[in-house]
């Protein structure tokens, strides 16, 4: 194992050219596959920001025995898929709508606004199906007159989710598939631009794994480097959108350390299949 470094750090030393375009193929390569995966994560960060929004109001009718909804608000809290349940009595409806509203307050000045009952549900049922059924719940309660939940809303953020995920997946699939042949092709050119050197080594009896040994250490290395220079100048985008574009979210600790061993991997794979090709040559 300790020769088989050496003689990837004496390649690198014998092709430093050869060697820095295979690197910066690679980390660019990354770099473009990670700038899409900050589009992605941020996406699925700010559609999951409004997804929390969704809520189901029922609005209670006038004259309602406090004990029947404090009795409902108790129900509603033990459905599984609720995440809280908030009673807005009449006075409270009526300020927020003044606060939230105040270039409207002439229209509350009557005072005649209801009661009513909020519900939020959890991470995994706020899609369309599960805000009709627990909407549909709600009605059992004679003392609610209305229920608003803005279905078209829902439904419409809801189809947007699908889509984005569907895009994201199919995108990052491409992207990764480019990478990887990108990638290989130019470990292949390192591999053949040593292939005197392996015919040598096969003419004197080492072993396929011996000569494969280096190339694989070396590809692991350069995949390595790429990986790590992929991710600092991911970061330095991410720094300067931050500063003159807009704010946004950047990878958390294990995926950024993922992301520079799956350039390790990459280069290791891609010396393995271009080195094997090789050999089954010579």
């Amino acid at each position: 194992m300790n020769l088989a470094v050496r003689e990837a750090v004496r390649a690198f030393k014998r092709a430093p050219m050869l060697s820095a375009l295979s690197v910066t193929t690679i980390a660019f390569s990354l770099f473009a596959f990670g700038l899409f995966g900050l589009v992605a994560l941020n996406l699925r960060s700010a559609l999951a920001d409004i997804e929390e929004r969704v809520e189901i109001r029922g609005f209670v009718a006038e004259g309602t025995n406090p004990e029947a909804t404090a009795t409902a608000v108790g129900d509603i809290s033990s459905f599984p898929e609720v995440a809280s349940v908030l009673l807005i009595s009449e006075v409270q409806a009526l300020d927020r709508a003044r606060r939230e509203l105040g270039e409207f307050e002439d229209v509350f000045e009557a005072g005649i606004l209801p009661a009513s009952i909020e519900v939020r549900l959890k991470e995994g049922y706020r899609d369309p199906a599960h805000v009709r059924e627990i909407a549909r719940r709600l009605e059992v309660y004679d003392f609610i007159d209305d229920i608003r939940y803005g279905e078209e809303w829902v439904e419409k953020l809801h189809r947007l989710r699908t889509i984005a995920s569907a895009v994201g997946i199919s995108l990052g699939m491409t992207f990764a598939l480019v990478a990887v042949i990108i990638i290989g092709s130019t470990i292949r050119m390192a591999v053949l631009a040593r292939s005197r050197e392996i015919r040598i080594m096969r003419l004197v009896g080492a072993t396929n794994g011996f000569i494969r040994a280096p190339f694989l250490v070396e590809g692991f290395l350069k995949g390595l480097l790429g990986g790590v220079l992929a991710l600092v100048l991911t970061r330095t985008t991410f720094e300067f959108v931050g500063q003159y574009v807009v704010q946004a979210s950047y990878f958390n600790t294990g995926i950024a350390v993922l992301g520079v061993l799956g350039g390790a991997l990459i280069g290791l794979v891609g010396s393995a299949v271009s080195v094997g090709r090789h050999l089954r040559r010579v």
